[in-house]
């Protein structure tokens, strides 16, 4: 287990789905008993803790982020006792957990919303986010919700709009009110006080809007003929008020205030904006802000060259201060990366594991999707298999999120791959996954599985891996090349993100590293990546 109390810097945490990772009670979506069932498993990767995406009591709407009860566990993922066996088989394994919080919203059917929307009096009335109509009955500006269409929703019992920016069963709390902050921080203090090492706060910086209620103005840097997922209409807008507001500051002070009388917790705020790096630190730099962001920077589709890499993350630590970043190359809501920079679109063995490398050997602390250990590609779901309601939404051109959501194949040769005894599986397993299951890597002694545990086994037994400084060094496209550095040890990465090999000068007075598992090879003072091979080395 990591020590100290920033166990969380150089962390490498496990993302997990837990609709998705493995279902105890056949009914055909994953549950807590299940991810306990597995907890061997992931302990034997050699990660640093787990991350679970909600389990809260909930409709489902938008799969667990809508929240209907944030002090109970959903039927459909089990009990607080399961909840309580997870955690406690987690800490016996000195792994540590932390969990979503959903500050931004609930669900339409929480007990809060259902109150406020009586009318404009009740106790709750001001817990959310409520205006007039214009005098044409048109909404009170044009702030579009990141599903599609306009982010407010008339309700006939207020006679007023709600502010929704997700789904319209998603409205936003008005955390402009005190009492909203004092309800969310007793919450948070309940799950503490419960065990949890942190949280993962999502969509964070959606949590406070301009109170004035500005337009947002138009991009002008787009191209609005594209129709992909980054490009719907929500996109063709400076998002300047309806989220990112500087009175979000105070509040996170409030959060960190209260994490920080919990000994050795933490918090990794979510963060989605137009500029993501600045904002990203803004949350994080200093000692009463959060501990770390969790951004999108390097989770896009068009940004696999290590020129456009190498800019993001310098971009990062341009910012004065010393924010600590958290990276990630796939999660549950963007294409899996070994499709997204696969070549051609196609897995490629040797990118996944340099992949895995590259992101754990970054300043800043990492986190692993479920599957990404194996490879697994992006799944293609046909539409009537859609449950994604942005999906469905985007559909054809783009079928959102639902395949990068599959079920985890444990055993190819077993039913619905070992993930459930279920007829039917809340989404269908790809055939390709079939032969990318857990029992596959186990037994094929080059998998992506093995090299995953054997990277971080190695990678811990250099500390300067966890915590060094990071400078980038001058190398040819398509390398990548960077030093990591603490004290007197400086450690040289070097990682090829093509195809062909490429031939570079070996940094003067450089030793060669074995034992991390990407290939290589040396001849005098000249270094020869293969494809997608990598190179360590120390002064």
């Amino acid at each position: 287990m990591s020590g100290g109390n920033e166990w969380w810097r150089g962390a490498v945490m496990y993302q997990i789905y837990p609709r998705s990772f493995c279902d105890s009670n056949g009914d055909g979506i994953g549950d807590l008993n299940g991810i306990t069932s597995k907890l061997d498993y992931i302990a034997s990767l050699g990660v640093d803790g787990v991350w679970i995406s909600p389990f809260y009591t909930s409709p489902m709407a938008d799969f667990g982020y809508d929240v209907a009860d944030y002090c109970s566990i959903d039927p459909i993922f089990g009990t607080l006792e399961d909840f309580d066996a997870l955690l406690n088989g987690l800490h016996k394994r000195g792994l540590k957990l932390i969990i979503d919080l959903v500050l931004n919203h609930t669900s339409e059917q929480h007990p809060w919303f259902t109150e406020s929307r009586k009318d404009k009096t009740n106790s709750k009335a001001d817990w959310y986010v409520w205006t007039d109509p214009r005098r044409d009955g048109t909404p009170p500006n044009n702030w579009l919700s990141v599903f599609g269409g306009p982010a407010w929703q008339y309700d006939s019992r207020r006679g007023q709009y709600y502010f929704h920016q997700f789904l319209q069963q998603q409205p936003d709390l008005n955390i402009r009110n005190h009492e909203v902050q004092d309800e969310l921080l007793r919450i948070a203090e309940w799950w503490l006080k419960r065990g949890v090492d942190g949280f993962r706060l999502d969509a964070l910086n959606h949590c406070i809007h301009d109170e004035r209620l500005r337009d947002n103005p138009p991009r002008e840097d787009i191209d609005r003929t594209k129709t992909d997922r980054q490009m719907h209409p929500y996109y063709w807008q400076r998002h300047l008020y309806d989220k990112t507001q500087p009175e979000m500051i105070p509040f996170i002070k409030r959060l960190r205030q209260l994490t920080d009388r919990y000994p050795e917790r933490m918090m990794v705020g979510e963060i989605g904006d137009d500029q993501q790096n600045k904002t990203s630190v803004a949350y994080t730099n200093g000692p009463e802000m959060l501990h770390t962001s969790y951004s999108f920077a390097l989770l896009g589709p068009d940004i696999y060259a290590a020129k456009k890499l190498r800019a993001i993350i310098e971009d990062y630590f341009k910012e004065p201060g010393d924010s600590w970043p958290s990276w990630a190359f796939s999660n549950h809501d963007v294409r899996r990366v070994a499709t997204r920079w696969g070549v051609n679109g196609q897995p490629d063995t040797r990118q996944v594991k340099m992949l895995i490398a590259l992101l754990t050997s970054l300043r800043g602390t990492a986190f692993l999707y479920e599957g990404e250990e194996l490879g697994l590609g992006e799944a293609d779901i046909p539409f009537e298999k859609l449950q994604d309601p942005f999906g469905i939404f985007l559909w054809p051109e783009d079928k959102g999120r639902d395949g990068c959501r599959t079920p985890m194949p444990w055993n190819g040769t077993q039913k619905n791959a070992g993930f459930s005894t279920a007829p039917e599986t809340w989404l269908p397993i790809p055939p390709e996954h079939l032969t990318k299951s857990v029992a596959d890597g186990e037994k094929e002694a080059k998998s992506p599985l093995h090299f995953t545990r054997n990277f971080l086994k190695w990678r811990k037994t250099y500390p300067v891996l966890k915590t060094g400084k990071l400078s980038f060094l001058d190398a040819p496209e398509p390398a990548l090349a960077f030093k990591r550095i603490q004290g007197n040890d400086t450690l040289f990465c070097i990682f090829n993100l093509g195809v062909q090999p490429v031939t570079l000068p070996l940094p003067a007075g450089c030793a060669p590293l074995e034992g991390h598992g990407l290939p290589f090879s040396l001849k005098n003072t000249m270094l020869t990546l293969p494809g997608f091979g990598g190179f360590f080395g120390k002064n």
